[in-house]
């Protein structure tokens, strides 16, 4: 209130100093003096009524923040008051489970005592019978003393009794006991070890050849033959002059780039690409395609096309690794091992397709691992190694290893497991077999290249194998013929049997199938079988 008052008073200093100001001291009136004390009453009594206003509006205001910072703190009185007796209650309650808790420790401890007390008393007599017990103890040991002496007694007369009877010492009868009882038992053995091997070869063999059968039946392929030609068909005979080109320059072009033969003769309507890698022969045939169809055919464009079908077919090859190793469920192989397989869909080994082949021997390889009940992880490094078996054979360069060592270093290079690597280099017997997938590989190797039609020979090379195998076998003394039959797989030898005796005939058979294997070469396996009979030939007249 006494500030406004202070701010009136100014106003009305102000206005006074305006009018003084203006009109001077000498001009103010007392009509002037008493206007302005007018409005200085009349301004003062404004001040007064607008201060009282703003005094109740604080004094309002100010009552209703006291009204609401107490029904605030009422509000929170009330809260903590409910925390309070909630945490009350909750410690009444707990303080009954404590003494609930100690109630039945009590009873617990009352029950563990009297426990306590039984085992005491169980604990007296039980020391009771074992001291008991160590008494009868102590009397048996005397008596058991007693009875050692008087038995050594009687054993001693005994043995005495004995060596005046039978004239030997204690040492020599019992020497020669155990000399008939150890040649009893080993006749007994070895019969028995005989017996047991014999069982064990029977049910070996025939479980053996239950597996394979079951694993061959379950597995088809295609069969295949080996082409070193490739026949490009024309739609006329036109073409060939331009294949040919001025002084035979773009056939001289075509063939540097490929690096096949191109064989152009009087065959109507076709021209013969000839070479022994199939990648080059079909680079050169898509070459020759795409000339042909274009009808642009000159040494700068014939380079140029064969550069671009050399990066589609190298694409190709990419293509067909990746969607081989999908279709066998194979994971993890290294890029460059993915180029190797599909490279050797374009190589051939005894007219069978080296890719088809390493597939296939895959299959097997899983099937025979599974009948075998190896574990899953062994069947799938079974199956790897059967489509990596062959990869040496499909080298970038000239190399003096042999194609399962050189698939093992490639192995060994890009990561593959020790077993896959060993079962590569092993599958013609050149290292030594270390993991158990080895064999199968192997076997699998030769039921897939060894099957009838899987393989085509050259009619000369068939012919010269089966004399082979007949001159063979007939080299031994007491042999009167010989018969290669069932396409050079099975050799039936028949003897003379005044000359061979079974017994003889036993060891033939096993000789010419041990010099079949050190001196010839063969696909799969050949059965040598030796035929003796004796017939007795009598005439009625």
């Amino acid at each position: 209130m006494e500030g406004i008052l202070a701010i009136v008073g100014l106003l009305v200093g102000a206005l006074i100093g305006f009018l003084l100001g203006k009109f001077g001291a000498n001009k103010i009136t007392a009509s002037t003096l008493a206007e302005a004390e007018t409005n200085a009453q009349n301004i003062l009594a404004e001040a007064t009524s607008e201060g009282e206003k703003i005094k109740e509006d604080h004094i309002r205001q100010a009552k209703s923040k006291a009204n609401k910072l107490r029904g605030d703190a009422d509000r929170y009185a009330s809260q903590n008051r409910k925390k309070v007796e909630d945490r009350e209650r909750k410690l009444k309650q707990k303080e009954s489970n404590f003494n609930q808790k100690q109630n039945g420790l009590r009873k617990k401890e009352g029950e563990v005592n009297t426990l306590k007390t039984n085992l005491n008393q169980q604990l007296e007599v039980i020391n009771k019978r074992q001291k008991e017990q160590e008494q009868k103890a102590q009397q048996l040991k005397k008596k058991e003393q007693e009875l050692k002496k008087e038995k050594d007694k009687v054993t001693t007369e005994l043995q005495k009794q004995l060596e005046k009877v039978a004239g030997l010492s204690r040492e020599e009868a019992k020497q020669q006991l155990v000399n008939s009882m150890k040649e009893k038992a080993e006749t007994e053995a070895l019969a028995h070890i005989k017996e047991v091997v014999e069982q064990s070869k029977l049910k070996a063999n025939k479980e053996a050849k239950k597996i394979i059968i079951q694993t061959i039946q379950r597995t088809a392929a295609e069969h295949t033959i080996e082409n070193t030609v490739s026949v490009f068909r024309l739609e006329s005979d036109d073409v060939k002059g331009q294949i040919i080109g001025r002084e035979g320059r773009n056939i001289r072009a075509l063939e540097a780039a490929t690096g096949v033969e191109i064989i152009v003769d009087d065959t109507p309507e076709a021209i013969v690409i000839s070479g022994y890698d199939p990648v080059r022969r079909e680079v050169a045939r898509l070459s020759l395609q795409r000339l042909v169809t274009d009808g642009r055919i000159h040494p700068a464009r014939i380079e140029e096309v064969v550069s671009k079908t050399r990066k589609q077919i190298d694409q190709q090859i990419i293509e067909i690794g990746e969607r081989t190793v999908i279709e066998l469920n194979i994971h993890g192989l290294h890029p460059e091992m993915v180029k190797i397989v599909g490279r050797m869909r374009f190589r051939s080994s005894y007219g069978q397709n080296l890719l088809q082949h390493s597939i296939e021997t895959a299959r097997i390889c899983a099937i025979m691992a599974a009948e075998l009940g190896l574990k899953p992880n062994s069947i799938k490094l079974a199956k790897r190694a059967g489509l990596l078996h062959d990869i040496g054979k499909v080298p970038n360069e000239e190399t003096d290893l042999s194609h399962a060592l050189l698939g093992m270093k490639w192995a060994e290079k890009f990561g593959e497991h020790a077993a896959v690597c060993n079962a590569i280099g092993a599958h013609h017997d050149e290292i030594e077999m270390t993991h158990l997938i080895s064999p199968i590989v192997a076997a699998c190797d030769a039921i897939s290249g060894a099957r009838p039609g899987a393989r085509r020979e050259i009619l000369e090379s068939y012919i010269k194998r089966i004399k082979e195998l007949e001159s063979l076998a007939q080299s031994y003394n007491g042999v009167e013929k010989a018969y290669a039959i069932q396409a050079g797989r099975e050799l039936r030898v028949i003897v003379r049997s005044d000359d061979v005796t079974d017994d003889e005939s036993e060891d033939l058979s096993f000789k010419i199938s041990n010099k079949i294997q050190t001196e010839m070469q063969y696909p799969g396996q050949i059965k040598v079988t030796v035929i003796r009979e004796k017939r007795a030939i009598s005439y009625a007249r």
